[in-house]
């Protein structure tokens, strides 16, 4: 039999069978459609030298007025600033407490500090200062000044924290240190139960287990905007912060409510989401309280946004633009992007829109969509003016109208998501290959360990849409807009990051910063090379054969996998190859058999391979395509497989 050529449709096919998916690709990992053709994606390599504490799961970047260029980064720990190849610890802090005292346990690296009323909670990051230390401990004043700690337990009066080494006496409670606690963000992952941040924003000591059970326990989250070249920073249903990237002293300078010429002590002290208008330049606070400074009001529901051009204003009056909404349809606001003219707001059920108006009323909100809930804060890309998000209920379109997008995987990933911990997802524009990417948390896994894209630029004709899945874990992604590559974070929970440094704690699990589509390889921040290993695989190929008259000729309707197929040889086609690509052919009897690999595979393919023979029996076949050696790419083309009737038994 002559040799068969195999055009394969772009994108992953899912929802059918391996067997039933005909002419489709059914797996893959690392691999993107570009012009029709299967290739491995891009490297990517480390932007730092170090890593970073805890969970990144918010990026922004933005340019100040002589034109430096600043990505801020949100954990749940910290608020980063990296600039020019360094990260900068920005960080708000509460108010300093004085006149505490330290106590030590000979043979232990557990230190207890005494402060009453402190108001510190387990977990929290606190820095000590002005630090006098007992005598007898065994430790230097050093070994704690302006040191990070993380809080192992606390009382109301007495917090513990760990040394990097063991105390070498037992001390009582006694000299003088000052403690600066970080302002808290919020757990690792998304969880139900008791525990953290189960009461409203500052009804009782923040964040202390409550008496409620079945109640999503939110992750450490920041919303992340500027208003020109000030950063303005919100902790997900807490406060709202500024960093200004205008004045000298700007990368020893911490974010914090009262930043230079930027007040925002009269902000809501507790909000969901906010974001800057970009056009009319009011500061928005969406799921926030009714009455401004009492965190107990908070109202899932609510918006309140200042007066234009001035952060710092929100009472409503006859001669500013200051005012409220409210929401109906939903529980409460998840998130929030910036559109063409208007601002979309989503909450967990519906959809609106807010476009600004003017006098009296500055702000018009009309609902667009319903069931079409946003499942997480930054689930949602904007593309010119179009949002495409993921719901509960699958993936949503807003052009004008709210549209479902068919998706030919939609099965799979919802089967494999841990949809409880859907504020963890991660939604991210790569305009280089016109790709939507949303990085979700698998049933197995904690964090964010699976991705499925949408490719809007290869769709167009292909029914269901070019969509294809894989494995590699990112926490936040931003595209190239300010920078030529796009940036991404990685999250690792079992090793620990080095920025910032927290003495003695280990366990907070670090995230990598990588820019992406960098070579072939993964380049790690020690320097090292790791590979980046691809594949793609094909549905299961059968003959199809036609009942034949009494004369010989072909007649009735074609039968599918009736006859056994003889495998002889395959012609490889690659439109770029570097390297090595290696290509397997599995065959099987049956759909529900585990298929088996034909002698030889898997072929090791060049640039120089012309052929490659083989043998192989079965009703079906299928094509594997992959690399697994560092500094290897390709993209795949037309294959050629020689396929023979071999009988039906």
């Amino acid at each position: 039999m002559a040799l068969i050529e195999f055009k394969f449709k772009p994108g992953i096919d899912k929802q059918q069978t391996e067997a039933g998916a005909e002419n489709r690709w059914v797996d893959s990992d690392n691999v993107r459609f570009r012009y029709g053709l299967p290739e491995k994606v891009g490297g990517w390599s480390s932007l730092t030298t170090d890593t970073i504490v805890g969970v990144a799961r918010k990026q922004h970047a933005f340019v100040d007025n002589d034109g430096n260029r600043y990505v801020a980064l949100g954990t749940d720990k910290f608020l980063l600033i990296y600039f020019e190849g360094q990260l900068y610890d920005v960080t708000p802090l509460k108010p300093t407490l004085t006149g505490a005292t330290i106590a030590t346990t000979n043979g232990s690296p557990t230190c207890t500090i005494t402060k009453t009323s402190h108001g510190i909670l387990t977990g929290d990051i606190v820095q000590l200062d002005s630090v006098t230390l007992p005598a007898g401990t065994g430790f230097n004043n050093s070994d704690f000044e302006d040191k990070n700690f993380q809080v192992i337990s606390h009382t109301t009066n007495t917090f513990t924290i760990n040394q990097a080494s063991n105390a070498t006496g037992t001390v009582s409670a006694g000299g003088s240190l000052s403690i600066k606690p970080y302002e808290p963000v919020g757990p690792r992952e998304q969880t139900y139960g008791y525990g953290w941040g189960m009461d409203p924003w500052g009804n009782g000591n923040w964040g202390e287990a409550a008496s409620a059970s079945d109640v999503t326990l939110e992750p450490g989250l920041w919303s992340l905007s500027n208003f020109g070249e000030v950063l303005v920073a919100t902790i997900l249903n807490g406060k709202t912060f500024t960093w200004n990237s205008g004045i000298t002293a700007r990368l020893t300078t911490r974010a914090s409510s009262s930043t230079t010429n930027f007040e925002t002590t009269s902000n809501p002290t507790a909000s969901r989401v906010t974001l800057v208008s970009p056009t009319t330049r009011h500061l928005i606070h969406l799921g926030t309280e009714t009455i401004i400074g009492d965190p107990t009001k908070q109202d899932d529901m609510f918006i309140r946004f200042s007066d234009q051009e001035n952060i710092n204003v929100y009472s409503p009056t006859a001669i500013n633009t200051a005012g409220t909404q409210r929401l109906q349809d939903g529980t409460k606001i998840i998130g929030a992007i910036k559109a063409k003219e208007v601002i979309l707001i989503w909450t967990d059920n519906a959809l609106y829109t807010m476009k600004f108006i003017g006098a009296p009323f500055t702000f018009a909100v009309e609902q667009v969509g319903t069931n079409c809930g946003l499942i997480g804060q930054n689930a949602v890309v904007e593309i010119d003016g179009a949002a495409f998000w993921l719901s509960p209920k699958g993936f949503f379109l807003y052009d004008g109208t709210v549209k479902s997008i068919p998706c030919t995987v939609e099965d799979f990933v919802f089967d494999n998501f841990d949809t409880t911990k859907g504020q963890q997802v991660s939604a991210g524009l790569n305009n280089l290959f016109t790709e939507i990417t949303w990085y979700y948390p698998s049933s197995t896994s904690d964090y964010n360990d699976k991705y499925v894209v949408f490719n809007f630029g290869e769709s167009s004709g292909v029914p269901g849409g070019v969509w294809y899945t894989g494995t590699e874990a990112r926490t936040s992604w931003m595209d190239a807009t300010t920078y030529p590559n796009p940036y991404a974070t990685k999250y690792d929970a079992n090793s620990s990051g080095t920025f910032p440094i927290i003495v003695g704690q280990s366990g907070l699990g670090q995230t990598t910063y990588f820019e992406h589509e960098v070579g072939t390889d993964q380049v790690n921040p020690n320097g090292t090379t790791t590979t980046v290993t691809s594949f793609i695989e094909s549905y299961d190929i059968d003959l199809e054969t036609r009942q034949r008259n009494a004369k010989g000729q072909a007649s009735g309707p074609k039968v599918a996998g009736e006859t056994f197929l003889a495998v002889r040889r395959f012609i490889p086609d690659f439109k770029t190859l570097q390297g090595n690509s290696k290509i397997s052919l599995n065959v099987k009897r049956y759909p529900q058999q585990a298929s088996t690999t034909s002698t030889y595979s898997p072929f090791t393919v060049n640039a120089n391979t012309i052929k490659k023979d083989t043998r192989a029996r079965g009703r079906f076949v299928n094509i594997k395509v992959e690399n697994t050696d560092p500094s290897e790419s390709w993209r795949f083309g037309t294959f050629r497989l020689d396929l023979q009737p071999d009988g039906r038994r």
